[in-house]
């Protein structure tokens, strides 16, 4: 199993490692090269992180969730990080999902006009996604996510230990990213998760291990191509957006509260792949295949509020949008995605109301 990766043009150079209870000895190494380490760390990671004798390493616990995304959530952190003396020379990490991973990315890549920054991503989701590709970001009232930057983390440290203490909710809310990385470049990818889905969700360490590359090499494939989504192509990052238009807007319906993250992108795949079929792109065998996978696996296909006129609002201020229609990623198959620009508000309500 390769353990080491790289994503590496003449913008971008970051290192991604795969191990296993490394994280005490990961920190402990970074504050050797650094004048000063801070460790941002969720509350609810249970782990004892072994620092307390390194002068040089100070932690700053946050209670985590999508509610820290917000100006506030920046502004305290920010304000926290300047109060305990951070300064040109320092480098950040961040612990936690992805949530801290978007926050502290976004203060990393502000604070000071930019610090270095380290990713230690400790659910499923982080792991295969968010920590990937260096996006940052905070919501506003009007979306998510519409605050941001794109900046890289120097490391990505990624321990499938910590996975052991995540709640069965968490880990299919992981496995939901991982069969998007399938369904938008890789049909063989897919065909293994169908045989090796129930090993995965279980934890299996070779299984895991595999999926987890497998989902960063299609993700990195993106990444290298496309850093900032400027492509409007097969090769466009936007493709990597398959189920999050509809996604995102039904977490900023709910205020975030009612669905995680993977849950509601789990609805936007199935609702962007059931638009596929109904645009004539999608066969409707292949539409059958993927919502037998989704339900076998008892992962989240439908919500009422898909039909409220609401959502079109919420859908209308993502940030791919231009030209006054609502752009989505699409599947024409299995493993092919592309960028489908032509729909307005009103045939995406209308599409909504007949799928």
């Amino acid at each position: 199993m390769i353990n080491k990766l790289f994503i590496k043009n003449k913008k971008l150079k970051t290192t991604i490692l795969i191990k296993k209870n490394y994280i005490s000895k990961y920190i402990k190494n970074i504050a050797k090269k650094n004048e000063s380490v801070f460790c941002i760390l969720d509350t609810k990671i249970n782990i004892d992180l072994n620092v307390s004798k390194q002068k040089n390493i100070k932690i700053i616990a946050i209670k985590c969730g999508e509610k820290i995304k917000t100006i506030d959530g920046y502004k305290n952190l920010s304000e926290r990080l300047i109060k305990s003396d951070v300064n040109r020379k320092s480098v950040i990490i961040a612990i936690g999902g992805g949530t801290l991973g978007d926050l502290a990315g976004f203060v990393a890549s502000t604070l000071l006009r930019g610090l270095d920054f380290f990713l230690i991503p400790t659910t499923l989701l982080s792991q295969v996604d968010s920590s990937i590709g260096g996006k940052n970001g905070i919501n506003t009232l009007y979306g998510k996510n519409l605050l941001g930057t794109f900046y890289q983390p120097k490391e990505v440290l990624i321990d499938i230990s910590l996975l052991r203490s995540l709640p069965k909710k968490e880990i299919k809310s992981g496995y939901a990213e991982i069969i998007k990385h399938a369904l938008i470049k890789d049909y063989e990818f897919f065909c293994w998760l169908e045989v090796n889905a129930d090993k995965l969700l279980n934890l299996n360490k070779s299984i895991l291990e595999r999926a987890i590359y497998k989902s960063i090499m299609i993700k990195l494939n993106y990444v290298l191509k496309d850093e900032k989504e400027f492509l409007s192509n097969k090769n466009s990052r936007a493709m990597l957006n398959f189920g999050h238009t509809i996604g995102h807007a039904i977490e900023s319906y709910y205020d975030y509260k009612r669905f995680n993250h993977g849950e509601a992108i789990s609805i936007g795949m199935i609702t962007e792949a059931k638009i596929s079929n109904y645009l004539g792109f999608l066969s409707s065998e292949e539409l059958g295949k993927i919502i037998q996978h989704f339900k076998k696996y008892k992962l989240k296909i439908n919500d009422k509020i898909l039909k409220d006129r609401k959502l079109i609002k919420i859908l209308s201020k993502d940030k791919k949008n231009f030209q006054n229609k609502i752009n989505l990623s699409l599947i024409d198959k299995i493993g092919s995605s592309f960028f489908y620009k032509k729909l307005n508000k009103n045939q995406v309500h209308k599409i909504l109301q007949n799928i």
